[in-house]
């Protein structure tokens, strides 16, 4: 049996980090909350040699556990709806820590869920941290084209694609959403293709738009992406599903990245996508990354992703970066713009799941998501209630300008910074 005690964030909590292996331990650490745990026979000799190291415990504040330490990443609150009975260690946003027992693990284990996964907690490690970027020089080029993001083309596409009352992937509305985006790209000059996708036994698409760099040769590919459709679990496939935070808050952003990209000419090449199916188990996306030819696999220097992106869920405008190995420097140049050119709090973590940059991680392309801080706060997603009055156009916007500043950066070999 083992025992554990979390910590908030203190000046201690590194100190205490690093000593915990040392004092027969072993931590892992959400943003703010590290959870330290060591078996019960030893908890009392790791106490007090904490405390000879000058780390205080308090011995109150530790518990026993039933079972053993697991990690959970979930989509909004699916998990923890799904199961209220399991007991919860540490709660930030998508990712949780649980103790369960190991009939309970393999009850988990066995379901079929596409908005949440248990897996092992990796000890002595850093599940999700807060940073603080430093910010850089505003370059002048960069900054005229952030400028040029406006919330009332914004709010448009925004409330356009609510007033589908559904975009469930199988539905008419969604195809006529789907081709109602098609329209707004090529009307800004993209090549655009609806793209026929596999969802069961049903069909849906996926809207792709193109614009060529400028380069000769040696052209790198940039995507911007978003999934379009939105999807009503409480009441059914029929059912209303004005999605207005998920997502047609990261499919209006590609929409007006889009816009303001269209006025400004490029190297590197550009595509933007808006994914049907990504309710359904990512089922755009999957296919998209199977069927890319080698030649623009190879090409493809960064995909970032927008998914629930307007609902503020904190005190202060909060972003999370959820990448992979693959995606450390991207998630880099996306936190560096953040503090340049925002004023958002940047969370990052090497923990992918449940959205569209996962199958482009699995295939070694670097992608990162961008979504809103603690999205388990956002009851509304899935149902008849996600709708525009929960939109925040001020966090919306702000994880709009920093994903467009990285574009510009890798779309123009002529911007060396951000």
């Amino acid at each position: 049996m083992e025992r554990y005690v979390v910590l908030s964030d203190s000046s201690e909590k590194r100190s205490t980090e690093e000593s915990a292996r040392n004092l027969g331990a072993h931590w892992a650490r959400l943003g703010d909350k590290t959870v330290v745990w060591t078996v019960s026979e030893e908890w009392n000799a790791f106490v007090n040699k904490a405390r000879r190291a000058g780390i205080y415990l308090d011995q109150a504040e530790s518990r026993k556990l039933e079972g053993q330490l697991y990690f959970i990443i979930q989509t909004g609150r699916a998990f923890q709806d799904a199961h209220p009975e399991i007991r919860i260690v540490i709660e930030k946003g998508r990712y949780l820590v649980a103790d369960l027992l190991p009939e309970e693990v393999r009850r988990l284990t066995e379901i079929k869920d596409d908005w949440w996964t248990v897996r092992p907690l990796a000890m002595d490690s850093v599940i999700m941290e807060i940073v603080k970027p430093v910010a850089r020089a505003a370059v002048t080029r960069v900054k005229a084209n952030i400028e040029a993001v406006s919330e009332s083309t914004y709010s448009s596409y925004l409330i356009s694609l609510v007033n589908f009352l559904t975009r469930y992937s199988l539905s008419s509305q969604y195809s006529s959403a789907a081709e109602w985006a098609a329209n707004q790209l090529q009307s800004l000059g993209y090549q655009v293709k609806l793209h026929p996708i596999n969802i069961g036994e049903g069909s849906s698409y996926n809207v792709v738009a193109d614009r060529l760099g400028s380069e000769s040769e040696s052209r790198k590919l940039v995507l911007i992406i978003a999934h379009l459709d939105s999807i009503n679990i409480r009441d059914g496939a029929n059912a209303p599903a004005p999605g207005a935070d998920d997502n047609a808050s990261g499919a209006a952003g590609v929409l007006e990245i889009a816009r303001v990209l269209a006025e400004h000419p490029s190297n590197h090449d550009l595509r933007l996508i808006l994914f049907g199916g990504e309710e359904e188990g990512l089922h755009g996306s999957k296919q998209y990354v199977s069927r890319l030819p080698e030649n623009e696999r190879t090409r493809i220097s960064a995909v970032i992703n927008m998914d629930m992106v307007a609902t503020l869920n904190t005190a202060s405008q909060t972003v999370l970066l959820e990448g992979a190995p693959v995606s450390k420097t991207l998630m880099e140049e996306l936190a560096g713009a953040a503090a340049t050119y925002t004023s958002l709090i940047v969370q990052i973590s090497k923990s992918p799941f449940g959205s569209d940059h996962v199958p482009f991680i699995d295939e070694l392309i670097p992608a990162v998501l961008t979504i809103e801080g603690t999205d388990s706060s956002n009851i509304n997603i899935h149902t008849a209630n996600d709708t525009l009055d929960h939109i925040n156009y001020g966090l919306a916007l702000d994880i709009i300008r920093m994903n467009l500043a990285v574009a510009l950066k890798l779309l123009d070999t002529n911007i060396s910074g951000l």
